[in-house]
């Protein structure tokens, strides 16, 4: 049985993590494949959007425990490093990626919720970062987390363990939206169907730009937005939409 099942309806590419004897844990294969599905999706121009979603009551465990007791330090170098590729990963490919979190996602299933472009929540969802309970520290889980909340809604999670609630993650700004369970693929389908409307180039301009300023302070963000939007304004999508704008018509993409 694959670790990782991927499908695709039109332009949208769902990977569901599929280790439900396991919580859905992140096995080093696991990441493996993740990370090779991803750097697939990147490179191909007929995805538009990913979608990343589990079953049950677990959207994700984290690390598989049962294969980390009693390693050597080069056994654990790799499978963190695997992961932190893979999460830096979903950032890195050009075209948008949302978390469907059903259930409870804790440690590095945290982290890859955090890590994802936007996250949609069923209302019985619940987050945590509780490593620190079994004497290891979410380090890891910390990165993307302590860029998607504020510090000390992060600290408290990282410190006491304490699971967070889905209205609690939408407060700090860790998810999108939370929604009844029944209703979560109808709101994924509308993010997906909002993207798909846009021109695949300059999704995938606007998500690189927005992540590369994040870490620069404010004159060079805008001095770096000044040449990527300067860049884009000559595209033929740019010059197409803004066409079609004042023509009162719909665009026609070419992606370029």
């Amino acid at each position: 049985m694959s670790n990782l099942i991927k499908t695709q309806d039109g332009g949208v590419v769902t990977l569901q993590l599929n280790r439900p004897e396991r919580r859905h844990a992140l096995s080093l294969a696991l990441l493996e494949e993740l990370d090779a599905a991803l750097v697939s999706i990147g490179a191909d121009e007929t995805a538009r959007v990913v979608i990343i979603s589990s079953s049950g009551k677990v959207f994700c465990s984290g690390h598989d425990l049962g294969e980390m007791t009693g390693q050597a330090s080069e056994t654990y170098q790799k499978l963190f490093a695997t992961c932190a590729r893979t999460m830096q990963r979903v950032r890195q490919i050009p075209q948008p990626v949302i978390a469907r979190v059903q259930g409870f996602a804790t440690a590095a299933g945290c982290q890859l919720v955090a890590a994802c472009d936007m996250a949609v929540a069923a209302e019985e969802a619940q987050f945590a970062t509780p490593g620190v309970k079994i004497g290891l520290f979410c380090t890891t889980p910390m990165v993307p987390l302590v860029r998607s909340v504020p510090a000390k809604v992060a600290m408290e999670m990282l410190l006491t363990g304490r699971p967070i609630s889905a209205q609690e993650a939408l407060s700090a700004g860790l998810v999108n939206r939370v929604v009844p369970s029944e209703q979560l693929d109808a709101t994924i389908a509308e993010m997906t169907a909002a993207i798909c409307a846009s021109s695949t180039m300059t999704i995938g301009v606007g998500k690189k730009a927005f992540y590369e300023q994040m870490t620069l302070d404010e004159k060079t963000a805008y001095e770096q937005a000044v040449c990527v939007m300067t860049d884009n304004a000559t595209k033929h999508d740019a010059q197409e939409g803004m066409s079609a704008f004042l023509e009162k018509r719909k665009p026609e993409w070419k992606n370029s």
